[in-house]
C-alpha cells in the first residue's frame, strides 16, 4: 500500500521493523518482535452552538519486545531515527537481561502465523475538511437543542476521524499489517424541569463515514433520551426482573470475556475458573466471535502476536465452548492460543424475536436500566453492585423514570437468569447485542 495520507509508507514501516529485529539479533536476542504504527486524526467539538475545540493529531510509535532465552523485555519510542531505533532495542534487551526466566515466555510457534490474510475492508479514507466537520457537529447539536424546550444546555457534539496503518513483524519471519479507519459522532445534552436536571447522550461509530447515523438522528436521540428521564423518582428496595438496555447489555458480555480470559484463568482470579464445557448461561444464550466481519469495528485477520483469528462459537446453548487466550496464557494453561492476544473480536450475541416493547411486555413489572454508575464488580466472586438509573415498568409498559438506585446480584446467577435477548440489536462497537432481560435482581432504593 502506498498512500500519501500517511506520514510513512508501508514499505518504510516494514523497513523500520526489519531494522529493529536485525539489531536485536546482532545484540544477542534469541527472538524478537516489533510493531510500527503511523496515523492521524481530527476532532471537532461544538458546544452551545459555538466551536469549542479543533484538534489535529499525527502519531507514530515503535514497540519492540525481545527475548533472551525465556527472559523478556519491552521498550517503545516515537522517534524513528536509526539511533532511536537502536536505543529502543538496547533498552528492551537490558530489561530482558534483568528479568527472571519464564518457561511460558516467547513468540508464538512459527507454524501458527498465517500465510495469507483475508481482506476485511477496514480502511475507508475520508478527507473531511474542518469546515465540514464543524457543520456536521453543529447540525447534530442543533437537532438536540431544538428537539424540546426542556433541553436547556449542551455538553457538546463531537466528531472524530481516525486513520492509521501498522506493520507487525517478528523473528519467526512473520510480517503483516494493514490500514484502518474509524469515525464517530456523538452528542450529549442536559434537560431541566423545575429544579431537576438530567443528561444523556448518543453516539454512532463506523469504519465508513456513510455508515454513520445522520447528524440529526444522533442529536435527536440524545435529546429524546434526556427528556424522557425528567421527573425521575426513587424506588423502595425490591426484588424484580431487570432489563439491560442494548446500550449497556454489551457490558455483561465484557464481564464474561474478562472472566474467561487467559490472565484471569491462569492466576485463578475469576468466578468462572474451569468453566470450559460447563453451563454458565441460560440455554437460550449463544455467543459467537466473528473476527472476519467486513468493516467490523473489532475485525482483524490476526491478533497482537500475529496469530490468525478465526470465527468460532464461544457459548452454545449456554455452555462455554472456548476461552480467550494469547500465546503466554495458553502456555500457562497447557492450551493453544485462540488468537485473542490483545482482546476479543466482534462478539455477536444471538438475539431472540422480541423487540424492546415485547421485552417490556414479557417482563411485566420491573426495571429498565439505561445508565450504570461505578464499577462494583468482584471478578473473583462475581458479586455485582452498581448505581443505576432507568425506568420502572408496570403492566408491560414504562410507567416513570427512576434514579438514585443500586442494582445488585451475582454474575453467575445473572448469566443463568437471562430470560430473553431482544431483537433491538445495537451495532456500534466490539459487541453486538440487543437488550438483555434478567429474571431477578435486588434493586436497592429508599
Amino acid at each position: 500500500m502506498s498512500n500519501a495520507r500517511f506520514s510513512l509508507s508501508e514499505d518504510t514501516l516494514k523497513q523500520i521493523a526489519a531494522d529493529a529485529l536485525a539489531h536485536a539479533k546482532v545484540l544477542g536476542a534469541s527472538a524478537a518482535d516489533a510493531e510500527v504504527n503511523d496515523g492521524f486524526g481530527q476532532g471537532v467539538t461544538v458546544r452551545a452552538r459555538e466551536v469549542e475545540t479543533i484538534e489535529y493529531t499525527r502519531d507514530k510509535s515503535l514497540g519492540v519486545t525481545v527475548y533472551v532465552g525465556r527472559k523478556r523485555g519491552s521498550a517503545s519510542t516515537s522517534d524513528f531515527s536509526p539511533k532511536a531505533i537502536r536505543d529502543t532495542v538496547e533498552a528492551a534487551l537490558t530489561i530482558a537481561r534483568h528479568t527472571g526466566e519464564d518457561d511460558c515466555a516467547g513468540l508464538p510457534d512459527a507454524h501458527r502465523h498465517p500465510t495469507a490474510l483475508p481482506e476485511l475492508d477496514l480502511y475507508h479514507p475520508w478527507d473531511v475538511p474542518v469546515e465540514t466537520a464543524i457543520e456536521i457537529a453543529s447540525r447534530c447539536e442543533a437537532a438536540a437543542l431544538d428537539f424540546d424546550a426542556r433541553i436547556t444546555n449542551s455538553e457538546g457534539s463531537n466528531i472524530y476521524t481516525q486513520q492509521w496503518h501498522f506493520v507487525h513483524a517478528n523473528s519467526n519471519g512473520f510480517v503483516g499489517g494493514y490500514p484502518t479507519s474509524r469515525y464517530s459522532l456523538s452528542c450529549s445534552v442536559i434537560g431541566g424541569q423545575g429544579d431537576e436536571m438530567q443528561r444523556d447522550d448518543w453516539y454512532t461509530a463506523a469504519r465508513r463515514e456513510d455508515e454513520l447515523e445522520s447528524a440529526e438522528a444522533v442529536g435527536r436521540r440524545a435529546a429524546e433520551r434526556t427528556v424522557r428521564r425528567l421527573n425521575a423518582r426513587k424506588l423502595d428496595t425490591v426484588q424484580a426482573p431487570v432489563l439491560f438496555d442494548a446500550t449497556l447489555a454489551g457490558g455483561l458480555i465484557s464481564h464474561f470475556v474478562g472472566a474467561v480470559s487467559g490472565g484471569a484463568l491462569y492466576r485463578k482470579s475469576t468466578f468462572l475458573l474451569d468453566s470450559l464445557g460447563t453451563q454458565v448461561f441460560a440455554p437460550n444464550v449463544n455467543l459467537r466471535e466473528a473476527p472476519h466481519m467486513p468493516r467490523g469495528l473489532s475485525s482483524a485477520p490476526f491478533d497482537d502476536e500475529g496469530v490468525p483469528t478465526a470465527s468460532r462459537d464461544v457459548v452454545t446453548a449456554g455452555v462455554v465452548q472456548g476461552y480467550f487466550l494469547g500465546t503466554y496464557s495458553a502456555r500457562k494453561l497447557g492450551m493453544q492460543s485462540t488468537g485473542n492476544a490483545g482482546g476479543s473480536h466482534n462478539l455477536v450475541l444471538e438475539s431472540g424475536t422480541l423487540d424492546f416493547d415485547g421485552l417490556l411486555r414479557k417482563m411485566g413489572r420491573g426495571l429498565v436500566v439505561t445508565e450504570l454508575l461505578g464499577s462494583g464488580i468482584n471478578s473473583v466472586t462475581g458479586d455485582y453492585s452498581r448505581g443505576a438509573a432507568g425506568f420502572w415498568v408496570e403492566d408491560g409498559a414504562i410507567a416513570y423514570p427512576v434514579h438514585e438506585i443500586t442494582i445488585a446480584g451475582n454474575l453467575k446467577e445473572m448469566f443463568r437468569g437471562i430470560v430473553e435477548i431482544g431483537s433491538d440489536v445495537l451495532k456500534r462497537g466490539s459487541k453486538t447485542t440487543g437488550s438483555i432481560l434478567i429474571d431477578n435482581m435486588t434493586i436497592a432504593g429508599n
